[in-house]
């Protein structure tokens, strides 16, 4: 079983709030592909990230799915379109091998 965490940004680079309805559309596409999904959009997360000796930071929203396989082809497509839709120049996807206790 792989763990994927997909962490989106609050705001575009401009500052501007990203609509409650963006997030719904990404969630609603991952519950109805692997049938459940787990979003911590209650107190977004902060990251932080150093680019040419200048510390950045974003808050985020997390989202995750339990899949039984990796499509990394998928994954890949599909991040590609979360950076087009969030206008960002690298959307982060991550998945991790988990055991289910």
């Amino acid at each position: 079983m792989h763990l994927i965490q997909i962490l989106l940004p609050v705001r575009d680079n401009e500052g501007h709030p990203f609509s409650l309805h963006d997030y719904e559309e990404v969630a609603g596409t991952l519950a109805k592909r692997f049938g459940g999904i787990t979003a911590y959009n209650r107190a977004p997360a902060e990251g932080r990230w150093e680019t040419s000796g200048k510390i950045q930071h974003d808050d985020v929203l997390v989202m995750e799915v339990m899949v039984e396989s990796l499509d990394k082809r998928w994954w890949g497509d599909f991040r590609a379109q979360l950076e087009a839709k969030f206008r960002q120049n690298q959307i982060i996807v991550r998945g991790q091998l988990i055991e289910l206790l």
